[in-house]
């Protein structure tokens, strides 16, 4: 009988360790273990070896992420910093690896001389969660651009997939279940290099000027409703600066929670859901959240 020995992981494995460190937001609380891969391959690797039931949790830069006070059960994996592969294919398409910024791919698409992804450049994450929720911003959406995508799955099992095997929506994927997006190839088209870089420029001074750049948060909270802003109705129930604990609803931009210093999970949590209670009564509409919340809530909440 031949014994296949497992290959040797190269990565990073923490216990117990606070993912407050590592979310937009600056909250929440332990992971039973994060594992930080080396690469690709090494991932692969570590969920070959993977317990079958063992939850997992995948982060980025942790934006559109709430972990909960009571932290996360099970095994966080980190891609950023590892998943970190950007280079230009021969057909022109980007190749773009999970862990990489949405910025970063703006910023290297326009000094290739490729246009249509600018808008990237204003959503604060990675492009694993772009993937994984059509993240947009200033009217483009990540799947307008994609051609295909590599995924793998909790056994190691890495595909290629088209982008017809998916349906796409406004901030919502659908296809590929029990899979998770490695890397992508991004369609753009031939532009001058200075016009991106000012287009760039332009979207980020918009975002300074509208949003609460800067601050502890994790993006916008809440969905847009059909033809609404989820801002419009936030602000109309005279919710901007309403407060719990250090949970503050941005004076700036009112689909935007800041920590302002100090605040729990909790906090957030309840703000959220003051805010949706708040705003279905003044306008009848029930706002659906945009972040992802994972992990036990404590014992207070």
């Amino acid at each position: 009988m031949v014994v296949m020995q497992q290959p040797r992981l190269r990565g990073e494995m923490l216990h117990d360790e606070l993912l407050s460190n590592y979310t937009s937001w600056r909250v929440g609380g332990a992971a039973k273990r994060l594992y930080r891969p080396a690469d690709r391959r090494d991932l692969v690797a570590f969920l070959q070896q993977l317990e079958s039931d063992e939850p997992l949790l995948w982060l980025g830069l942790g934006s559109n992420l709430l972990v909960r006070d009571g932290g996360f059960s099970g095994t966080a994996i980190l891609t950023r910093g590892c998943l970190d592969g950007l280079s230009m294919q021969s057909d022109g398409l980007i190749n773009v690896e999970a862990g990489v910024s949405c910025a970063r791919v703006a910023r290297f698409a326009t000094r290739h001389g490729r246009v249509g992804i600018e808008f990237l450049a204003g959503i604060p994450g990675t492009m694993g969660g772009a993937l994984a929720m059509n993240a947009g911003a200033f009217g483009g959406e990540t799947w307008n651009a994609v051609v295909w995508v590599e995924t793998v799955d909790r056994q190691g099992c890495v595909r290629r997939r088209e982008h017809s095997e998916f349906e796409v929506g406004y901030r919502q994927v659908k296809g590929a279940q029990g899979e998770w997006f490695l890397r992508t190839g991004l369609s753009t088209e031939l532009g001058d290099v200075s016009d991106g870089q000012q287009r760039i420029r332009a979207l980020l001074e918009r975002r300074a000027q509208t949003q609460p750049i800067g601050l502890p948060s994790c993006g916008s909270v809440f969905r847009n409703p059909v033809n609404d802003y989820a801002a419009r109705l936030i602000e109309a129930a005279g919710l901007k600066g309403a407060r719990i604990g250090g949970a503050v609803v941005s004076e700036k931009h009112a689909n935007f929670i800041i920590n302002m210093g100090g605040a729990s999970a909790g906090d957030i949590e309840r703000l959220i859901e003051l805010v949706r209670d708040r705003v279905e009564q003044s306008s009848g509409v029930r706002l659906q959240p945009e972040v992802h919340m994972v992990g036990e809530r404590s014992l207070e909440l």
